[in-house]
């Protein structure tokens, strides 16, 4: 009978890193590490390697017994295929697949089964799983796309506020609000020259209070980021009876503006993007080599 491999999972973003290793007995051990956005490959690569060492340390394993293990990385920053096998080339392990972080979140959210994930929060993208398989759309950044998330609201407020000064159109309490807020439309003006898409999310708790409470331009807002989602669902296939899973710091926020058919299959996340990375480990244990 085959050893059971070594199951490793690495999840790794802008500001931390975290990994789980699980043995052929079932246990799990966790570790966490230091941010691994392969924008900084030297330095991401340097900080798996001491999160590799640190996991293998805890769960009572030599360094060398992760190189018969088997890996899922999923890692913030690998837009292609050239940089998963640039990550890769570097890893340990005896198998291992990199992605970004779009498959492992949908894979957690989901676990193994079928259904759609709305990934919202600075930024954004919609996935879904069928029969294991996983395809995403979206999350391009905040330049030229992140539909529906906090910066995209964010920026959304304040074209809708300047908009509204001009007299072009409608303003609310929230429109209002926002001109006193920034000192004016040149204040406005001066903010969006240099904001982070971080800068422009933090106005998305406003729009959603605001939403909630009745104020027009919010309810519009919500409903322009909710309409995304229910497309990008559609295109994807989302099938009927398949769960809805909105994860992410905005997420939930849009449950109440989505289509009564999409609203009503909503469900809450199974597990991490972590747990989504050690689930596709196990994925590719099953499979067979590459002749």
């Amino acid at each position: 009978m085959a050893e059971t491999p070594i199951l490793i999972g690495l999840d790794g973003g802008g500001t931390s890193s975290r990994a789980a290793l699980r043995l052929g007995s079932g246990k799990r051990v966790d570790v966490i590490g230091g941010p691994a956005n392969v924008s900084d490959f030297a330095g991401a690569m340097a900080r798996i390697a001491h999160l590799l060492s640190h996991l293998a340390e805890a769960a009572g394993l030599p360094e060398a017994a992760l190189r018969r293990a088997v890996a899922h990385v999923g890692l913030a920053g690998v837009m292609d295929g050239a940089m998963a096998d640039r990550v890769a080339a570097r890893l340990p392990f005896a198998r291992v697949t990199v992605t970004d972080d779009q498959p492992t979140t949908i894979a957690g959210a989901l676990g193994p089964d079928d259904g759609a994930v709305a990934a919202i929060g600075t930024g954004s993208f919609i996935g879904r799983q069928t029969g294991g398989r996983i395809r995403s759309v979206g999350g391009w950044g905040f330049a030229l796309g992140d539909q529906s998330s906090g910066a995209w609201l964010g920026r959304r407020l304040l074209t809708e506020t300047l908009l509204a000064h001009d007299g072009i159109a409608p303003s609310s309490d929230l429109t209002r609000a926002t001109l006193k807020r920034f000192g004016g439309a040149a204040g406005i003006t001066a903010f969006g020259l240099n904001a982070s898409p971080a800068d422009h999310a933090a106005l998305a708790p406003d729009i959603v209070a605001a939403a909630s409470a009745g104020d027009t331009v919010a309810g519009r807002l919500m409903g322009e980021g909710a309409a995304y989602i229910d497309s990008a669902t559609t295109v994807l296939g989302h099938g009927e009876g398949e769960p809805l899973c909105l994860v992410g710091g905005l997420g939930p926020a849009y449950g109440p503006w989505l289509l009564s058919t999409h609203a009503a299959r909503i469900i809450p996340p199974k597990g991490s993007a972590l747990d989504g990375a050690l689930a596709l480990a196990d994925r590719l244990a099953v499979m067979k080599e590459p002749r």
